[in-house]
C-alpha cells in the first residue's frame, strides 16, 4: 500500500498530466477528449489545490453547449484519429464538434459545492455566470427526455447513462436492428484488455443507435419518442433529481425566484414519479424499458443512488439497506456495479461488476445524507483501499481489488483528493 501524501501527489500529477489547457481528458491513452460528467468530478479534484482551475473545467465544458440547452457527453476539442467513434461518425455538425447524446447531469451539484465552499467573491460571480447554462440544460431534460411528464429521465443510448454495458440494457438493446451498421474498427480494445470491455455485439448496437440519431439529424424529441432504445434510467433519474435540488439552492442563493418555484414543482413531480421505478420483487429501484414497460429487475450500484436523490421511503430504505448488507458480506470491496448474485455478474467487465470510485462517491454521499454513516464510511474506506492497493484505475475488481480499464484515470484521482483520501465520509456535496 502507498501512503496518503504520496497518493495525494500522484493524484495531482495525474490531473496535471491529463490537463489539456482548460479541460481534462479522462485518460491520456484511451479517451483523448472532454467528457461531460468526468469533467464535473474532475473539478472537485482540482478544487483541492487550484480553485480557479476547477471553475475553468466546468466553464470550458459549457462553452460547447448547444443553443437549445443540450450538453453533449463528449466535446471533441481536437482531432484524434486514434479514437472511435469520432466527430465524423456522430455528424452533429456543430461549430464545436460534439457527440449527439448527453450524460448524467452532475454539473449543477458540483457547481453548488464550489459555490458553497467559495473562498472569494469572484467564485460566486463565476457560479452566477454558469447558472443560466445549468438551468438551460435542466430545462432541456424536462423538454426532451421526460415524454410522460413524470420527472423521470429517458436514456436513448447506453453510453448516455454512463453505465455503458450494464446488464440492465441487455434486453432493451437486443431489439435494436444492427443489420445496417457501417463497418468500423474499434480502438478501445487496442489499448485495453478486451475481457474488460463491452463485447462486439454491444458495440454493434451502440453504433446502430448512433446512426439512428445521425440519420434523423439529432432530433432529440424524435429520438426520445421513436428511437430504437428508450429506457428510463435509474442513475440518470436519481442524479437529475439531486441536481435539481442543488440547482434550486443556487437559484435561491442567486435570486432567481421564478426559477426556484419551477424547480420546486419539478422536484415534487419527480419524487412521485420515481415510484414507477421501484420493483417490489427485486426490492430495489430498477431501470424500465419505455417501449415494453418492463423493469430490469436488477440490483445495480445505481439502485443505491436513491439515497443520493433523497427519495427512498422507510420500507424502500430498509430493503436497500438489506441489499447492502448482503452484498457487503459477499465482496471485499463495495459497491459493485451489478449484484454479485446475478448471473451476468463479471468482476472485471466494465459495468457488469467492477467498482467505480465516482459512483461510490455519490452513493456514500447519499448514505451520509440519509444518516447511514456506517455504510457511508464503508463505501469511502473501500474506495480508498482500492486506490491505495492498486492505483488510480478507471474501475476495480470488487473481489481482488485488481485495477480494470484505463490507468492514471482523472476522475479516480479527483475522487481520492476530494473524498476517498480524506479521514471520514460526510455530506460533501
Amino acid at each position: 500500500m502507498t501512503d496518503r501524501p504520496t497518493l495525494d501527489r500522484a493524484a495531482r500529477d495525474i490531473l496535471k498530466a491529463n490537463d489539456r489547457g482548460g479541460y481534462t481528458v479522462p485518460n491520456g491513452h484511451v479517451y483523448p477528449f472532454q467528457w461531460n460528467w468526468d469533467s464535473a468530478f474532475v473539478a472537485l479534484g482540482f478544487a483541492t489545490y487550484n480553485r480557479s482551475r476547477a471553475w475553468e473545467e466546468i466553464e470550458t465544458l459549457f462553452s460547447a453547449q448547444w443553443d437549445d440547452g443540450f450538453m453533449a457527453h463528449i466535446v471533441f476539442w481536437q482531432d484524434d484519429e486514434g479514437y472511435f467513434p469520432g466527430p465524423k461518425v456522430w455528424g452533429t455538425n456543430k461549430k464545436i464538434a460534439t457527440s449527439g447524446i448527453t450524460q448524467p447531469p452532475v454539473a449543477a451539484s458540483v457547481v453548488r459545492w464550489l459555490y458553497d465552499s467559495a473562498t472569494c467573491d469572484s467564485e460566486k460571480e463565476r457560479a452566477a455566470a454558469l447558472y443560466p447554462k445549468l438551468a438551460a440544460w435542466h430545462d432541456w431534460f424536462e423538454k426532451y427526455r421526460d415524454p410522460d411528464g413524470k420527472g423521470l429521465v429517458v436514456s436513448v443510448h447506453p453510453w448516455e447513462s454512463g453505465r455503458d454495458n450494464s446488464a440492465e440494457w441487455d434486453e432493451p438493446a437486443a431489439a435494436v436492428d444492427i443489420s445496417n451498421v457501417d463497418p468500423y474498427v474499434r480502438r478501445d480494445t487496442s489499448h485495453l484488455d478486451a475481457s474488460m470491455r463491452p463485447t462486439k455485439l454491444d458495440y454493434d448496437r451502440y453504433l446502430a443507435m448512433v446512426q439512428y440519431g445521425r440519420d434523423c439529424g439529432w432530433d432529440h424529441k424524435k429520438i426520445a419518442t421513436e428511437g430504437p432504445f428508450r429506457v428510463v434510467d435509474v442513475s440518470m433519474t436519481m442524479i437529475l433529481l439531486r441536481a435539481n435540488r442543488d440547482l434550486l439552492a443556487l437559484a435561491e442563493a442567486l435570486g432567481h425566484s421564478e426559477d426556484a418555484e419551477k424547480l420546486k414543482a419539478r422536484i415534487a413531480n419527480a419524487e412521485k414519479g420515481v415510484s414507477w421505478l421501484w420493483n417490489e420483487d427485486a426490492g430495489a429501484f430498477c431501470s424500465r424499458d419505455m417501449i415494453t414497460g418492463k423493469s430490469s429487475g436488477m440490483v445495480t450500484s445505481a439502485s443505491f443512488l436513491a439515497f443520493y436523490a433523497g427519495v427512498a421511503n422507510d420500507v424502500q430504505r430498509q430493503a436497500l439497506a438489506s441489499h447492502l448488507e448482503r452484498i457487503g458480506n459477499k465482496l471485499t470491496y463495495m459497491v459493485p456495479s451489478l449484484d454479485p448474485d446475478h448471473e451476468e455478474f463479471d468482476t472485471i467487465r466494465y459495468w457488469r461488476g467492477p467498482v467505480w470510485a465516482v459512483v461510490n462517491f455519490l452513493v456514500s454521499t447519499g448514505l451520509a445524507d440519509a444518516g447511514l454513516a456506517d455504510w457511508a464510511e464503508r463505501v469511502r474506506k473501500d474506495t480508498g483501499a482500492l486506490i491505495e492497493k492498486t492505483g488510480f484505475y478507471e474501475a476495480f475488481c470488487p473481489t481482488t481489488g485488481r485495477g480494470t480499464g484505463g490507468d492514471d484515470f482523472s476522475w479516480t484521482a479527483a475522487m481520492w483528493l476530494h473524498w476517498a483520501g480524506k479521514s471520514k465520509a460526510g455530506n460533501v456535496t
